[in-house]
């Protein structure tokens, strides 16, 4: 009788957007069932993840078999994380993200909670994303909400310290093996360290400081830190109002000036539209037509890059 090889359902590891999203690298055992890591800058090798935040998009699309697959963004304090729900997810999971869209339309603030798969993929033109799949999902309230952003913000520290003791060893295996962590931790601090390179923890550390602050009260806005803006260029001499001003060469311009390769995000597009003159309806009726046009694509949901 051939025995049956039993597979351990991996940790979820509580983790900021920014942390996450950054990740390049992945890495997939040898054999038939061995589960597939994300490992971060950070060094943490996972497999499936605790994310929570605001839930600012999520909407639904035909693929070619007939079925819809949903895509959604979740925003916490750092940053982004885009996930999607198609036909293998449990009934409950299902429900509750056709629920989630029609709530969403009314304009109603959503809490949302997830534990989720991880998963990187590669466009065409080499750029590389990370994307989650949901498990389990649940609306939850300020306080639990908070209290994710303290968990969080402590387990981000603890991987920020064991990053910098790892530096006191070489990135192999041979000298890591001489320090106290995990062969777990050892493997992703290794992997990590030779793939990213040298690592600033300074931007970490702000993540981490607004988490808290928002946590204990301290800052209002629980989900939306203030995306990046691009000085306008406009002659004070030769004032252009709306009116004259062209929103499809405004865009061209936002995404031309910010994608550093990977594209820019929709709401960093809306943003600094918004601060050349341009209200936000008009704005993302362009972005749309603009996409629909072939002028930009979104290599990845909610992001463009010019064709």
């Amino acid at each position: 009788m051939q025995s049956t090889r039993r597979v351990k359902r991996q940790s979820a590891v509580h983790i900021f957007a920014s942390e996450y999203g950054e990740s390049t690298l992945s890495e997939k055992g040898s054999g038939e069932f061995d589960p597939s890591f994300v490992i971060t800058k950070l060094g943490s090798r996972i497999n499936r993840v605790i994310v929570a935040g605001l839930l600012e998009r999520i909407e639904g699309r035909d693929v070619s078999t007939g079925s819809v697959i949903y895509q959604g963004q979740l925003r916490d304090p750092s940053g982004v994380n885009y996930f999607s729900v198609g036909d293998y997810v449990s009934d409950s999971v299902k429900e509750l993200t056709i629920q989630l869209v029609e709530k969403l339309e009314t304009g109603e603030p959503i809490l949302l909670m997830m534990v989720a798969k991880t998963r990187l993929y590669q466009t065409d033109e080499g750029a590389v994303y990370t994307s989650l799949r949901p498990e389990e999902m649940c609306i939850i309230d300020s306080s639990r909400y908070a209290n994710w952003l303290a968990k969080t913000s402590d387990h981000m520290m603890t991987r920020m310290s064991n990053y910098m003791t790892s530096l006191d060893f070489d990135a192999n295996i041979e000298s890591m093996s001489k320090s106290e962590f995990s062969e777990h931790q050892q493997l992703g601090l290794v992997a990590a360290r030779n793939h990213y390179g040298e690592l600033d923890l300074e931007h970490y550390r702000l993540n981490v400081m607004q988490a808290l602050d928002i946590a204990e009260g301290k800052l209002e806005s629980a989900s939306k830190p203030a995306p990046q803006r691009i000085e306008s260029k406009i002659d004070e001499d030769n004032p252009v109002d709306e009116k004259g001003s062209d929103i499809e060469t405004a865009i061209t311009d936002i995404i031309n000036t910010l994608d550093q390769g990977d594209g820019v995000d929709f709401e960093t597009i809306i943003v600094n539209a918004e601060a050349r003159g341009f209200q936000r309806s008009i704005t993302e009726e362009k972005i749309e037509e603009m996409s629909d046009s072939g002028i930009v694509h979104e290599p990845a949901f909610g992001w463009f890059r010019l064709v």
